[in-house]
């Protein structure tokens, strides 16, 4: 039995998460985006450190009201009981859950669907938007993103959203085609490897295994559902990272599936940069635009010197600049922060007209 002053306990919790917010509060904005190592996350920032503590709190609160609210405990511990073996009901398939769905999406608002099954991978669901002048009687082009919960609100996302539902309704006002976004979520602890077309940390990529899910079956359902404009024309697959790597490589080595890549700060070092070798072996894509970006302040620099490798490599193969944009941006930081900011010059490349 615990033998704890639970006055004492409560003042000192109180005065600990006072002092913790005094300090918070002091932090110049630039701060919040200063990253640490974590074993399980990618990317780790004081943001997502002061989000976790906040939801472990409120964990520890809902146990304490749990038990307060219980009609009556039991007074000896009862006798040991067997469980059965718990089998994990399967996740349905886009095939069952997609057709039929738009008559339960909202206009103007983020859908979430699934959780789907992804044969090889941790099921998933997707996050779908309908832009405010979506008509299901007109073709609208598709916008899929990878790591699906960082690209909308700050709800789901660790680190902040990108509110790209947002920023494509600002392409409305230059007259641009707003193309409906699916944000498809990630494996959780898997997702460097499901993202990665080369070994990572000794172990076999798996992009392969989810672009196959992705282009077989999600895409199929959702262009004959949403009346999506078919790929190669009307799909751009988009995201930033590990997500920025996948993009790009999906581009060229599915060019039947994706006509551009929109790519924000790529993991271009994976396998000592095997991403340049592989590029230049396949063919240039027939429908193909290619945004590309990064932050002067991405490791020192380096970043930046990759992104522009690549890009006069594209040069060299005849992008020009209708279909290649590049920028450094000289403030630029690996967060969604520097991701969201950069988002609106990066869709009025993609959905130019022309």
């Amino acid at each position: 039995m615990l033998t704890v002053d639970l006055d004492e306990a409560i003042e000192r919790f109180v005065r600990e998460r006072g002092e913790l917010v005094a300090r918070l509060r002091d932090l110049p904005p630039e701060a919040w985006e200063r990253q640490g190592r974590h074993p399980e996350y990618a990317l780790y920032t004081v943001f997502g450190l002061a989000r976790h503590i906040v939801l472990h709190d409120l964990l520890h609160g809902y146990r304490i009201e749990d038990s307060l609210r219980r009609q009556e405990w039991p007074e000896q511990e009862a006798p040991p009981h067997v469980e059965p073996p718990h089998v994990e009901p399967e996740e349905p398939t886009v095939q069952a859950l997609i057709p039929g769905s738009l008559a339960r999406m909202k206009v103007g608002e983020i859908n979430l669907l699934g959780p789907f099954q992804v044969p090889g991978l941790a099921p998933r669901p997707i996050r779908v938007y309908l832009p405010k002048n979506y008509n299901p009687a007109e073709p609208h082009f598709g916008l899929y993103m990878f790591d699906g919960q960082n690209v909308f609100d700050d709800l789901p996302s660790f680190s902040g959203g990108w509110y790209i539902h947002e920023a494509v309704e600002g392409l409305a006002k230059s007259k641009r085609p707003v193309p409906v976004v699916i944000g498809i979520e990630h494996g959780g602890p898997g997702r460097n490897l499901e993202l990665s077309p080369f070994p990572f940390e000794a172990e076999p990529g798996q992009i392969e295994i989810l672009l196959d899910w992705v282009t077989r079956h999600l895409m199929p359902a959702l262009t004959a559902e949403l009346n999506l404009v078919p790929p190669p024309l009307g799909a751009v697959i988009g995201g930033s990272s590990m997500g920025g790597l996948a993009a790009f490589w999906s581009h060229f080595h599915h060019p039947e599936s994706f006509g551009g890549a929109l790519v924000m700060s790529p993991s271009f070092w994976v396998a000592s940069q095997a991403i340049f070798v592989d590029i230049a072996a396949q063919p240039t894509p027939e429908v193909s635009r290619i945004y590309l970006d990064a932050g002067a302040r991405e490791d020192k620099g380096k970043v930046v010197e990759a992104i522009q490798r690549m890009t006069e490599h594209l040069v060299e193969r005849g992008y020009d600049s209708d279909r290649l944009m590049w920028r450094a941006d000289p403030r630029g930081t690996h967060s969604e922060a520097a991701w969201r900011r950069r988002l609106p010059a990066a869709l009025r490349f993609m959905y130019r007209r022309g």
